[in-house]
């Protein structure tokens, strides 16, 4: 009976958030400066600057972890209501629950970060932005966040402190620059004002989500450890980037170590990171290419939600979600959207910040400003997800700042 509820609530959740977001995609037109963009492109280089800079200064195992579970938004959407419906999991009892979930492991492991997997939920909108930005233009991805921290470490606002150690590394003539958390065990993830840090938007607004009051500080410890036992530190982690080929590597190993579903299927070397369309779950693609390539796979995800052995979400009855709203975003009608620029060129330093009304959010704490901090959110309507609970990989896996290093194409889990 407990399988039977779970699978009921898929049917019916998924099928509506899918609906609205495909209703939303169909809804936001381009700006009617900007002429109809190439087959395999989707946002300007202004709107993929503006688009990233939420977690540009993410620690990179964290920042690919975060591109690479926002291209299946509903298994995000998903993972924050089994989050509220499980508030007493914890450690690796919280991780190893959260791998019999049906979802792609880039999100059974976001939920040892559960303000990350909150924030993503804050406007789904634009985490389906995010993930379609990051299938179409991954390599413009990739640079628009290196564009993001050049300039913060510019405007002074990126640097090395105990939660972090930023670094730059160059190859060929080409600078990066690299976040990795200062412990190999424990992950401080950055709370932050893109205003603070880089001034005005390039491209109209930043995404609508609450942004602290303090401008920058740091949310609550986290000892990874604690979530997968035996860790052996940010070299073993499932993600991580190859900053020079502007790509995301998956660890296979991290998959087989901690026994994530599927895990069988797949060697234990690093490969560059391909998208999988069973966990699209028929969320439209942005673009004619990806659609032809992915979409029917996609849709058949979608419709064998029912399927025997693929476990969903409890049913709560009492917390029901309504068709064409967004948990999480019930007040914001469209998605990420940007005005034209009144200036070009690249990030640029901070004037005095905009001002936005002020709202409440204590759940974050600022330890490196003396305590917490009020949030301020931009655009439309917003609201929280619940209240949850931080060195990369010198640009990759073990790697000296190059990123993963190597890997071929495809498999891996995803």
């Amino acid at each position: 009976m407990a399988a039977f509820e779970r699978n009921l609530k898929r049917l019916l959740v998924v099928p509506a958030l899918a609906a609205s977001l495909a209703i939303a995609s169909a809804q936001t037109p381009p700006p009617a400066s900007q002429a109809a963009p190439p087959e395999t492109k989707t946002f300007t280089v202004e709107q993929l600057t503006d688009l990233v800079a939420p977690i540009a200064l993410y620690p990179d195992p964290l920042l690919t972890q975060v591109l690479v579970a926002s291209t299946y938004p509903l298994e995000v959407v998903e993972a924050q209501q089994w989050l509220q419906h499980n508030p007493g999991l914890h450690g690796t009892q919280l991780t190893d629950t959260a791998k019999q979930q049906p979802w792609d492991p880039s999100v059974q492991a976001l939920v040892a970060f559960p303000d990350v997997i909150a924030r993503l939920n804050q406007d789904i909108r634009w985490t389906r932005d995010l993930g379609n930005a990051f299938l179409a233009q991954e390599t413009d991805v990739m640079a628009a966040v290196q564009r993001l921290r050049m300039a913060a470490q510019s405007n002074g606002r990126l640097s090395s402190s105990p939660q972090q150690t930023v670094s730059t590394v160059t190859q060929g003539g080409e600078p990066v620059i690299i976040i990795q958390p200062a412990s190999p065990d424990i992950m401080y993830v950055p709370v932050y004002d893109p205003s603070y840090i880089w001034g005005p938007p390039l491209w109209g607004y930043y995404p609508s989500l609450f942004y602290p009051t303090f401008g920058f500080g740091w949310g609550p410890a986290i000892n990874i450890g604690f979530c997968f036992g035996g860790w052996g530190g940010w070299g073993g982690w499932g993600w991580g980037p190859n900053w020079f080929n502007r790509t995301v590597i998956v660890n296979n190993s991290f998959f087989h170590r901690y026994a994530f579903r599927g895990a069988g299927n797949v060697g234990v070397n690093r490969v560059t990171w391909t998208h999988d369309p069973m966990h699209r779950l028929g969320i439209p693609y942005p673009n004619g290419q990806l659609a032809g390539r992915y979409q029917s796979a996609s849709m058949a995800s979608r419709a064998n939600l029912g399927a025997m052995g693929r476990p969903g979400n409890p049913a709560n009855p009492s917390h029901p979600v309504m068709p064409g709203r967004m948990p999480g975003n019930p007040g914001s009608p469209q998605a990420f959207r940007g005005m034209p620029p009144s200036q070009g060129g690249a990030a640029r330093s901070m004037p005095a910040p905009q001002s936005r009304p002020m709202q409440p959010m204590p759940h974050y704490s600022s330890p490196a400003f003396g305590g917490g901090g009020g949030m301020r959110g931009f655009g439309g309507g917003h609201s929280f997800g619940a209240p949850g609970a931080g060195r990369s990989f010198g640009g990759g896996f073990g790697g000296g700042g190059h990123g993963f290093g190597g890997g071929g194409h495809g498999g891996g889990r995803r």
